[in-house]
């Protein structure tokens, strides 16, 4: 009789984890789908949560009161804004923002996110937002360095997934791995390495605060780069919201009030 008990319980058991394990498959597969739209979850929610660095002046950055701001930040939180929710910022560093988006902690990036086909694999962008060149930057006694091709065999600080980091590397330099722009000009100052390529917009921005700074822009590169807010594939109507939110923002002049102020003039253009 006891055989017989607990022969039926395993078998209830079993039928039990078989009907669990069939629903949960189930709901995998309709988010799959696009059943669960990533727009409508932000506004059940009331927050489009955010990935950015917090150490990527002028775009994002803490202020001296330790509030976090920045080009950036300022126009994520206008297109969150207009679409009716709060932005809500999460702080990673450069090379973890791409994993930290595909996991699922982030709804979306904003930090000077460069557009380019190798993302476009995997990831949805926004309209651009920002145009901008690469520059080359050397310390400011160094007169080996004076081209991009002179980058032949030198070692340059950079954040490995970041465009700036595949210029280096396609005209010959070795590279070394920061976290982001600050901390490569403390290995170009310390003489660690010999250069660093990276935005024009950030260079110059960190020449005008640091005057003092002793590193010099030896060369700009002829191609202009594009930015955009980054998504993960599939996100849905959030991403042509966005798209309408910022080409919103262009045509009420919200836009150039934000660029003017951070940039002294209209960085999309």
């Amino acid at each position: 009789m006891k055989k017989f008990n607990l022969t039926f319980l395993l078998v209830v058991t079993m039928l039990v984890l078989a009907a669990c394990g069939g629903s949960e498959e189930t709901d995998t597969t309709k988010d799959e789908a696009g059943g669960s739209d990533l727009l409508t979850t932000v506004q059940e929610e009331g927050t489009l949560v955010i990935g950015t660095e917090g150490t990527y002046p002028p775009f994002t950055f803490h202020d001296a009161s330790g509030e976090l701001t920045g080009f950036d930040v300022e126009i994520a939180r206008e297109v969150a804004d207009r679409l009716g929710v709060e932005a809500e910022f999460l702080e990673t560093q450069w090379d973890a923002m791409f994993a930290g988006l595909d996991a699922g902690r982030f709804d979306m990036v904003a930090n000077q996110v460069g557009i380019n086909p190798e993302r476009q694999e995997s990831y949805e962008f926004s309209s651009s937002y920002i145009t901008s060149t690469a520059v080359l930057v050397v310390a400011e006694d160094n007169t080996d360095i004076k081209t991009f091709e002179d980058l032949e065999g030198k070692l340059s600080a950079q954040s490995l997934t970041s465009n700036y980091a595949e210029t280096a590397t396609s005209f010959g330099a070795e590279l070394e791995g920061v976290e982001g722009f600050n901390q490569a000009i403390e290995l170009l100052n310390s003489g660690r390495v010999d250069a660093t390529v990276n935005d024009n917009l950030t260079v110059l921005d960190f020449m005008k605060q640091r005057p003092d700074a002793k590193v010099k822009v030896v060369d700009k590169s002829e191609d202009a780069a594009q930015s955009g807010l980054l998504f993960r594939k599939d996100s849905g109507a959030i991403v042509d919201e966005a798209n309408k939110a910022l080409a919103d923002m262009i045509e009420d002049g919200t836009y150039d009030e934000i660029s003017e102020k951070w940039f002294g003039e209209n960085v999309l253009e």
